[in-house]
């Protein structure tokens, strides 16, 4: 499940930058299929880290905080598509965005089922 896990989101950050860039070039058809694409991803990420929550939590406060930044990361993603169709200004939600994945990155490699690189 862990791999699908990483899977489903991957493919959602790649859905990002493409909707994204869609949204940037004026085609807002396309743009448009792939936010969609990519709330589907939301789900499936979510249900994912919510099974994988359930099978190896042991109730402490780092799974449920990496659930958390999970949780916000998909929202600030979802933040930086709506300002970007309605043409406001995204460069703070870059900003939050990046921070908030690189935490819920490194949470989730610090945690027992993620690969140990410290």
């Amino acid at each position: 499940m862990t791999h699908l896990h990483i899977t489903t989101w991957v493919v959602a950050l790649i859905l990002l930058f493409v909707s994204y860039s869609l949204y940037s070039s004026g085609s807002a058809k396309g743009a448009k299929i792939t936010h969609m694409i990519l709330r589907l991803f939301y789900i499936l990420i979510i249900l994912t880290g919510a099974e994988l929550f359930v099978r190896f939590a042991n109730w402490n406060g780092e799974y449920a905080g990496k659930m958390i930044l999970g949780i916000i990361t998909i929202g600030l993603m979802e933040m930086l598509l709506i300002r970007k169709k309605k043409e406001k200004s995204t460069g703070g939600l870059w900003v939050g965005f990046v921070i908030v994945l690189l935490l819920t990155v490194l949470l989730g490699l610090h945690l027992p089922i993620g690969f140990q690189l410290f």
